[in-house]
């Protein structure tokens, strides 16, 4: 068995208003799988059992709620999981290109700044795997 790091990106959908934007979190959750296509179904039937709404009692910012399962964005193999692994040990990482180093300045800040994310590590059946979009450092809000 091997253990990989799986990027799964949910967002929330409100329930009884519109959206002009869709909050999206991406979870880095442990797999562990025989090869990379059962860690890939392990990972898509974890992101579709955290769907939901609390039994009715979600919130985003007080409009009723659901969490939504986007998909897996990427997955990657993880050595380091092992009695081996001590505090600094790299688990998995993201690439992606920012427009200027006061982005990347503000990016460490955890202020929001536009990003091309340049990931490889999909599934050979994904879409494009070039994503443009805002990246932004949030806390972790509970219903």
């Amino acid at each position: 068995m091997n253990w990989y790091c799986a990027h799964i990106v949910m967002f929330v959908e409100l329930k009884n208003t519109s959206q002009m934007r869709s909050p999206v979190w991406e979870k880095v959750v442990l797999i562990e799988a025989n090869n990379e296509d059962e860690a890939f179904d392990k990972a898509e039937r974890h992101g579709r059992s955290e769907e939901g709404d609390d039994g009715g009692t979600f919130e985003w910012e007080k409009s009723p709620a659901s969490w939504v399962f986007a998909g897996v964005r990427k997955l990657t193999e993880c050595d380091a999981v092992s009695g081996n692994s001590e505090s600094g040990t790299e688990l998995t990482y993201t690439e992606f290109e920012l427009l200027s180093r006061e982005d990347v300045k503000r990016l460490a800040l955890g202020k929001p700044v536009r990003a091309l994310f340049n990931d490889v590590f999909r599934r050979s059946d994904a879409k494009s795997n070039k994503v443009e979009g805002v990246a932004k450092t949030a806390k972790r809000k509970r219903a």
